[in-house]
């Protein structure tokens, strides 16, 4: 069943009227009609059975059949810092990384980045990558749609985790020792906000593992073999999908 997102305000008296992009996809794309269903999940994680009644200019009014707060979401808020890969490698690990639950992407510049983006660039590259988590999403089954911040730079990112508490996960290629990795992964408590740092090609610098470290970064290992930088944010939020599902 196609599911699409709305805010709580669009739900009314056993109703939901969706607007905006949604009605031309349900009605021009999906060719939907009165009397079929779609799920539709708000900013709370309740998912709505719904049953299209009528449509009318660019609205479509639904039926509320039944309702039940979602279950697809991980208990613990992973925000992925990414640094910034060549290419179209960063839609990949967007989309792959809504699919493994991700709740935030934050795109990163890092001293061995290749990527130059000006600010009009990186504003239409977010734009574009929220987009593809807007569509992941969707397909997923999630109950919200992560957001993709704004390109920043790598020691913004490491003061804006450490004042997000939680756990920091640091994966370096220099690291070593699988079991510290099994123990700071296991070690996280159900609640508690995980940021997790990959590196783009060419990995992190010595100098950046170092200042993340300092901000209580724990860097881990993800074993013997060197991963590609989407291979590795893949492989990250896998591991963290399989320890975090409850």
């Amino acid at each position: 069943m196609h599911r699409f997102f709305v805010s709580s305000g669009q739900v009314a008296d056993g109703r939901i009227t969706i607007e905006g992009e949604d009605v031309n996809h349900i009605r021009n794309v999906l060719r939907l009609r009165a009397g079929e269903d779609f799920e539709a999940a708000d900013e709370a994680g309740r998912v709505y059975t719904c049953r299209i009644l009528e449509t009318f200019g660019e609205s479509i009014v639904a039926e509320v059949l039944f309702s039940e707060m979602s279950g697809a979401e991980l208990p613990n808020r992973i925000t992925l810092y990414m640094g910034l890969p060549k290419y179209d490698k960063m839609e990949l690990v967007i989309q792959k990384a809504v699919e493994l639950g991700a709740f935030r992407i934050v795109p990163v510049r890092t001293r061995r980045t290749v990527v130059k983006l000006d600010e009009k660039k990186a504003a239409a590259k977010v734009a574009r990558w929220q987009s593809i988590a807007e569509a992941a999403a969707k397909q997923s089954k999630r109950a919200l749609i992560p957001e993709v911040a704004q390109v920043r730079d790598f020691p913004k990112s490491v003061a804006e985790a450490r004042a997000a508490g939680g756990r920091i996960v640091f994966p370096y290629e220099c690291a070593e020792g699988i079991d510290r990795t099994r123990a700071v992964l296991g070690g996280i408590r159900a609640g508690e906000p995980v940021a997790v740092f990959i590196g783009p090609e060419g990995g992190f610098d010595p100098e950046e593992a170092a200042l993340a470290e300092a901000n209580g970064a724990q860097i881990v290992t993800l074993g013997r073999r060197i991963l590609r930088t989407e291979t590795a944010a893949i492989t990250a939020l896998g591991i963290l999908s399989y320890v975090l599902e409850r």
